[in-house]
């Protein structure tokens, strides 16, 4: 079957905001909303990748997203780069908090340091993305926050003990944004991406012992793809998801 993924005319022109949007899920969020004629901006550490990505979309589409190095880790850094894509571009209508980092660790080796590192990547954030963006989207009479979850927490998976605790209060964080923000039109959903096969993934944990829990566990064959979790925060970005709020989307190929 000849797979057909849809144009979204609300999203034409409306800017969007990626952490994380260089590399791996991030790099199909990018090349998604560009695709849908959105004006993009993201942030990455991952320069050399971030920089062949936005050259890329620039000679496929013609569009050249807003490329900004950042380390999401510096908050003052990520506000000031949701300012400055707001100078370049306009008012985020548009968050895709996405960045994390599902480093394996176990409970008996994680130090205070460790702990603090990996919540100033995988959670702190996106709280502070979206107190940054909220201004602008309420100047835009609406917006849409989309906070990144995983399905790790749910299905139990080992050795990932601080990740999971973060990928868990992600979606808190999203019903109490939609909570405190549906009276202004901002609406805030979370995506859960199953096993999805980014390079990182298949470098470093898709054995084929990885191979066999994947094809007894997940419902639909074949493998979760970086553009088919992008294509679910493209929905609920458009106009078209207009009344999805609080809620969680998972794309899991039918796992959890």
């Amino acid at each position: 079957m000849t797979s057909q993924t849809a144009i979204y005319p609300s999203l034409d022109g409306r800017v969007v905001f990626i952490t994380g949007g260089g590399t791996g899920i991030g790099a199909s969020l990018t090349r998604a909303f560009s695709a849908q004629g959105a004006k993009v901006a993201f942030v990455d550490i991952a320069e050399d990748d971030s920089n062949r990505l936005v050259a890329d979309i620039e000679r496929e589409t013609g569009r050249r997203p807003l490329f900004i190095p950042c380390d999401i880790r510096d908050v003052p850094a990520l506000q000031g780069a949701i300012a400055e894509t707001r100078d370049a571009l306009g008012d985020v209508g548009v968050l895709v908090n996405n960045a994390a980092n599902d480093d394996r660790h176990r409970l008996e080796e994680v130090t205070l340091e460790y702990w603090n590192d990996r919540i100033a990547i995988n959670q702190r954030p996106m709280f502070f993305a979206a107190q940054a963006v909220v201004p602008q989207m309420r100047r835009l009479g609406g917006g849409s926050i989309i906070n990144f979850g995983s399905v790790s927490w749910r299905m139990g998976t080992a050795n990932v003990p601080v990740y999971a605790s973060a990928k868990a209060a992600a979606h808190g964080l999203t019903r109490s944004l939609a909570r405190d923000l549906g009276g202004d039109g901002i609406r805030a959903n979370t995506v859960v991406p199953g096993w999805v096969m980014t390079d990182r993934q298949k470098r470093l944990w898709v054995t084929p012992e990885g191979e066999k829990v994947i094809d007894a566990n997940q419902f639909l064959k074949g493998r979760v793809q970086p553009e088919h979790v992008a294509a679910m925060a493209v929905f609920l970005a458009a106009d078209d998801s207009a009344m999805c709020n609080a809620q969680e989307f998972i794309v899991d190929g039918g796992w959890v």
